[in-house]
């Protein structure tokens, strides 16, 4: 009996595929980087085919690390990076542009236009997103006006949209599905989350033709089957998130109130609201958490545009570290009498301040300052941001929740920071709350896998499911309430600096 499940999972900078055994513990991995593009400033793509060909790449060599065939199976789920936009031609499979990244700014003025011209509230009201170039649907339509020939193919139908779910399921089937699930569809600025529907209105207002649309399913379910040449053999793709819903489900986050934040080239965090769509009254997003047996579940969402990028750009872009481990022991030696922040605006500022305008600032330095209070800077923003984004989502929870309680303390993280016990640490000081980094820092590709076993009959139900998490380490706060204060103080001031318009 098939008794593995195989993930691939499409991230923003690299490529991971991982098999999980029946116990969803993953047994072998393979895992590939892919080049960013920075067509101009502000702008960042990818190359499709890069994409393609490191899912496919990773895929195989987890499969050849764990010593399986295809048909030791069960099935495959994808989990991916949301809101980057991919238009193919039908008849060729291959992508007229380059995939728009969701870190790309290029269509802040058209965002600026539509909200000018009062759409904001309409849009919010059914897609529980707001007006920003962060999601999908200002980039479909970037591409059918500045792609030649892109709009009269797309007005006869020879183009398909997708997010890279979509493009990864188009390609593995051969072509034969075109489909999504409805967490990565309710992140395109198109789809009415409370109907479980794309939505006319929202076609018409950002000029997307509905033949472009993949068709919506359950997050676990049968997507289709992969060609065999892709993988030595038919595997059912029966699992599909976007991937901060897969770390929400990898977490077992399941009851309401509960709170997962990931750490990645972002910041996402998410709170389980249950069956009822919370509107926000303080800027962050409402969203479909997953979808099973055609029941949505609802979350809160924050994100950052800018976490571990920041590292990144100590280390590319600046040059003052070799490795993003050196962070941390930095950070532990830096002069705790510098009163240095980094407000990692490098693309504008997400919720709950919705700045595309914003930029990136350092301030507090002097003459004594070194490398290492600027690598704690980095390292602290990242806390500051989910204080500021943890504070809106409760309290959007008590409103829309009301009597059925207030939000959890305790949140679970995941992602490639949560590495750093120093970085966790005052991540758990600055938000006077318990921390737990889960046994198994793998929760997006655990959540893909979990979807896909689930559909299979592999996996258990959610409540049983939830019952065998188990945290690696809990990160108890222990800073004093007025040296927490007077730091978080500080991050306002320069917060405040960096939204300051010229």
């Amino acid at each position: 009996m098939a008794r593995h499940i195989l993930v691939i999972d499409q991230g923003t900078t690299s490529t991971r595929s991982i098999v999980f055994d029946g116990d969803c513990r993953p047994v072998a991995s393979a895992q590939q980087e892919f080049p960013q593009l920075y067509p101009r400033p502000g702008w960042v793509e990818h190359d499709p085919e890069a994409i393609w060909a490191s899912a496919l790449a990773t895929a195989r060599d987890a499969l050849r690390a764990a010593g399986l065939q295809p048909g030791d199976l069960a099935g495959l789920g994808i989990a991916n990076q949301r809101e980057t936009v991919v238009v193919w031609d039908r008849r060729t499979g291959k992508a007229v542009h380059n995939a728009i990244v969701w870190q790309d700014r290029r269509t802040s003025a058209a965002c600026e236009r539509l909200e000018q011209a009062g759409h904001g509230d309409r849009v919010a009201e059914r897609t529980g997103l707001r007006i920003d170039p962060y999601f999908s649907a200002t980039k479909i339509r970037w591409l059918l006006d500045h792609v030649p020939g892109a709009h009269d193919a797309a007005s006869a139908g020879h183009l398909a949209f997708g997010t890279i779910d979509s493009f990864l399921l188009w390609r593995l089937t051969g072509g034969a599905v075109h489909a999504t699930d409805a967490t990565n569809a309710s992140r395109t600025l198109l789809f009415d989350i409370h109907k479980g529907a794309w939505d006319d209105d929202m076609l018409a207002l950002f000029g997307v033709p509905r033949s472009m649309l993949p068709v919506v399913r359950d997050s676990a379910g049968e997507f289709g089957v992969t060609e065999a040449e892709h993988l030595g053999g038919a595997v059912a793709v029966r699992g599909i998130a976007g991937d901060q819903q897969a770390a929400l489900i990898g977490q077992a986050c399941f009851r309401p109130g509960m709170v997962k934040s990931t750490y990645g080239t972002g910041c996402f965090a998410l709170l389980n609201t249950g069956t009822t769509a919370v509107t926000s009254r303080h800027q962050v997003v409402t969203t479909i958490a997953y979808q099973l047996n055609g029941v949505r579940s609802y979350a809160l969402e924050g994100s950052i545009f800018v976490a571990g990028a920041a590292v990144q750009w100590l280390r590319d872009g600046l040059g003052l570290i070799a490795s993003a481990a050196e962070t941390g022991e930095l950070a532990a030696a830096a002069d705790p009498a510098q009163a240095v922040y980094m407000v990692p605006a490098f693309v504008g500022l997400g919720a709950p301040h919705w700045d595309s305008e914003a930029r990136a600032l350092l301030s507090g330095m002097t003459r004594g300052t070194t490398r290492k209070e600027i690598a704690r800077a980095v390292l602290e923003s990242v806390a500051y941001q989910t204080r500021d984004l943890l504070s809106a989502m409760r309290a959007d929870f008590a409103d829309g929740v009301g009597q059925a309680g207030a939000a959890e303390t305790v949140i679970r993280v995941d992602g490639g920071m949560t590495a750093s016990d120093w970085t966790m640490q005052f991540l758990a000081d600055m938000l006077a709350a318990p921390v737990d980094r889960p046994a198994c820092l793998e929760t997006t590709a655990v959540g893909a896998g979990y979807l896909a076993g689930l559909a299979a009959g592999l996996y258990p139900d959610p409540e049983t499911f939830a019952a065998g998490w188990s945290a690696e380490r809990r990160f108890q706060p222990a800073m004093p309430e007025a040296q927490r204060d007077q730091k978080y103080r500080g991050w306002q001031d320069a917060l405040a600096r960096a939204l300051l318009r010229p």
